[in-house]
C-alpha cells in the first residue's frame, strides 16, 4: 500500500471513529435495553475500583482489570457511568486505532484494508454483544474487545506482511494484542497464543515472536506497577481457578459439541474445514496448518461466550480473501482453487454478516432511541443517572413461581423427584421454587433500603443469589472479598454481616447451591434467622451480632 493510500485509510479510520464518538457523545447517556443484570454486574467493579478497591484482590471476577480500566479512567474524572463507558470505549479504539490501521495496510490491498481497520473499530465500539437482536446492551464488552485483540493478533501472525517482513511492528502490535487478551479475558489468550505462535515460527518470523515477547512483558510489568503489588496475578490466577471448580455456570450457553455441529453452526464449521484443505491443495501449507490449529480455539471461545456467536467468521472470510491465490491453481480433481477459497470467504462472510451488521449498526440504533422509554438505572444517583434502561423493565416485578405442590389441586400428581433441582431446605425451612423475572432495578432499590431502614445501613450482606448489588442502591457496604457474580464457593462470607436468601431470586438455582455449601460449614449452628419478610429472610453470621429476631409479616397484611 502506497504512502498516499495509507493516509486515506488513517483518514477513513479517523472519520468512522468521529461519527462513532458524535453519535455517542451527542445522546446525552448510554440507554440500554436489556441484561440490566449483567450492567449492574459491571457497575459494581467499576465503582468499587473508583473507590481503591483492585479486581482479584479486593474482590472476585474472572475477568481482568484491563476490562474496566478505560472505563474506570473516566469515572474516576468526573464522568457519569454512561458517559464514561461511552468515552471507555472510544478509548479502546483509538488504543487500537494505530494497530489497526498497521495490520489493515501491510496484511490486505484495497477496499479489504478499509473493511478490516473498520471491524477492529466496530468491536471496539459497538453497544450490542452480537447476534442478531436489535437491542442496545453493554453486557459482556469485554468479549467484542478481547475479538478486536485477537483479530489484530490471528491477522499479523498468519498473513506474510505485503512489503517484505516488519519484526519490530508486527511483533509489538502482536504482543500487546496478546498481553491485553490475558488481562481482559484469559480465554482468548490461552486458545490463540499456540496457533500464533506456530504461525510465526512456520514462516521464519522469530525475530517477531523476541519483540512480540518483549512488549508482552513490558506491558505485564507496566500493568503490574499500576496496580502497586505482583500479588495480582497470584490473586487472579485463584479466581479463574474458582471458576474452572465451579459447577454454578460451566458454561454460559449451549454444549460444546452443539457450537461446532448443531444445524445453527454447522454450515460455519464445513467452511472453515473446506478452507484449510483448499488452503494446503493451493500451496498454502503453513497458512492451512495455523488455521486448522486455530479452530478448536475459535470454537473454544464461542462456546465460552454468552450468546455463543461465532464472531471468528468474519475474520476467516478476510483471511481467505487475503489468502487466495493470485490466479488460477487446480487441484486434482480439477477444481480450481483459486474460485474456490473465494467461494469459502464469501460463505463464511455469509454466516457472519447479520452479527456483524448488528455491531456495526448499534451505535446508531442508540442514538436513534427514544429517551422518554427510559429511566435511571442507578434512580438518584445524580452524575450517574445518564445510565438508563427501558422504563417498563425496570419498574415492573413479575415472578415465576411453582404452581405444584402437596396443597394444590396438583397433590395428588405432585412428583417430588420432579421439583429435586428446584427446592431447597435451610435451618428447618422449605423454601419453594420462585425466581425474578423482570424487575431488577424495583427490587435491589426496595429490599437494599428495607434491609438498610431495619440495620441502621453500612452493612455488608453475602447474598444467596447471582448477583449481590444491593450496596448499589441503599446505604450498604460492598462485600470485602466477595464476588460481584456468583461463581462458586462462598468468597467473602467471612466478611458478611449478614446472609440474605431472597424469597424469589435471580437463580434458585443458584440460591440452592449456596444454601446447600453453607449448610455443610462447621459453623451452620451459629447462623440464626433475624428478620424475615415475604420477600426475603436475613441470617446472622459467625462472630456477627444479630439484632432481635423479628416474627414474619403476613404477606396478606404486606400486600393490603
Amino acid at each position: 500500500m502506497s504512502t498516499n493510500k495509507g493516509k486515506f485509510l488513517a483518514a477513513f479510520m479517523a472519520g468512522l471513529l468521529g461519527l462513532y464518538a458524535l453519535v455517542f457523545l451527542a445522546k446525552g447517556g448510554l440507554f440500554i435495553s436489556k441484561h440490566e443484570g449483567d450492567t449492574l454486574h459491571l457497575l459494581q467493579m467499576l465503582l468499587r475500583m473508583g473507590q481503591g478497591d483492585w479486581p482479584h484482590l479486593d474482590f472476585v471476577t474472572p475477568i481482568g482489570v484491563l476490562a474496566f480500566a478505560p472505563i474506570s479512567a473516566f469515572l474516576e474524572a468526573g464522568l457519569g457511568i454512561g458517559h464514561a463507558i461511552h468515552a471507555g470505549q472510544l478509548l479502546v479504539a483509538a488504543v487500537l486505532f494505530v494497530p489497526a490501521w498497521w495490520v489493515a495496510k501491510t496484511r490486505f490491498d484495497g477496499a479489504w484494508a478499509y473493511l478490516f481497520a473498520a471491524t477492529v473499530l466496530i468491536f471496539a465500539t459497538a453497544l450490542v454483544y452480537g447476534e442478531v437482536d436489535d437491542s442496545v446492551s453493554i453486557s459482556m464488552h469485554y468479549n467484542r474487545w478481547a475479538w478486536a485483540l485477537s483479530f489484530l493478533a490471528i491477522t499479523a501472525a498468519i498473513l506474510p506482511g505485503r512489503e517484505g517482513p516488519s519484526p519490530r511492528m508486527d511483533g509489538v502490535v502482536i504482543g500487546l494484542a496478546m498481553a491485553a487478551m490475558a488481562m481482559i479475558k484469559i480465554t482468548y489468550f490461552a486458545a490463540f497464543f499456540i496457533p500464533v505462535l506456530v504461525g510465526l515460527f512456520a514462516r521464519g518470523a522469530g525475530r517477531t515472536v523476541l519483540w512480540a515477547l518483549l512488549a508482552g512483558l513490558v506491558t505485564v510489568a507496566a500493568v503490574t506497577l499500576w496496580v502497586g503489588t505482583p500479588v495480582i496475578w497470584l490473586a487472579y490466577l485463584r479466581d479463574l481457578l474458582n471458576v474452572a471448580a465451579s459447577d454454578v455456570r460451566p458454561q454460559p450457553g449451549r454444549d460444546f459439541s452443539y457450537v461446532v455441529s448443531a444445524p445453527a453452526y454447522l454450515g460455519g464449521s464445513l467452511v472453515a474445514l473446506l478452507a484449510v484443505i483448499f488452503l494446503r491443495q493451493a500451496g498454502r501449507m503453513t497458512e492451512g496448518l495455523v488455521l486448522l490449529l486455530l479452530l478448536p480455539g475459535f470454537f473454544y471461545v464461542t462456546f465460552q461466550n454468552f450468546g455463543n456467536d461465532p464472531q471468528w467468521l468474519w475474520l476467516l472470510g478476510l483471511l481467505l480473501i487475503a489468502l487466495r491465490p493470485s490466479g488460477p491453481v487446480f487441484n486434482g480433481f480439477g477444481w480450481d482453487l483459486q474460485k474456490a477459497i473465494t467461494y469459502a470467504g464469501v460463505a463464511a462472510f455469509a454466516f457472519a454478516t447479520p452479527s456483524f451488521l448488528n455491531l456495526a449498526a448499534s451505535p446508531f440504533r442508540h442514538f436513534a432511541t427514544d429517551v422518554e422509554k427510559y429511566a435511571p438505572l442507578m434512580p438518584g444517583s445524580g452524575v450517574h443517572e445518564d445510565l438508563q434502561t427501558y422504563a417498563p423493565r425496570a419498574s415492573r416485578v413479575d415472578v415465576r413461581r411453582a404452581f405444584d405442590g402437596p396443597d394444590t389441586l396438583f397433590a395428588s400428581l405432585y412428583d417430588d423427584d420432579a421439583r429435586e433441582d428446584t427446592n431447597v431446605a435451610f435451618k428447618g425451612r422449605d423454601l419453594d421454587y420462585c425466581t425474578l423475572e423482570l424487575g431488577m432495578v424495583v427490587w435491589f432499590r426496595a429490599v437494599s433500603q428495607d434491609i438498610a431502614d431495619w440495620s441502621g445501613g453500612g452493612k455488608s450482606l453475602f447474598s444467596a443469589d447471582l448477583l449481590s448489588s444491593y450496596w448499589l442502591y441503599a446505604d450498604l457496604t460492598p462485600l470485602r472479598g466477595g464476588a460481584p457474580w456468583y461463581y462458586g464457593a462462598l468468597s467473602g462470607i467471612e466478611n458478611a454481616d449478614y446472609l440474605l436468601v431472597p424469597t424469589c431470586p435471580l437463580s434458585a438455582d443458584t440460591r440452592r447451591k449456596i444454601l446447600d455449601e453453607v449448610s455443610g460449614q462447621d459453623w451452620i449452628d451459629e447462623v440464626e434467622e433475624v428478620r424475615r419478610t415475604p420477600y426475603y429472610t436475613l441470617y446472622s453470621l459467625p462472630g456477627k451480632t444479630p439484632k432481635p429476631v423479628e416474627p414474619p409479616t403476613d404477606p396478606d397484611e404486606e400486600t393490603e
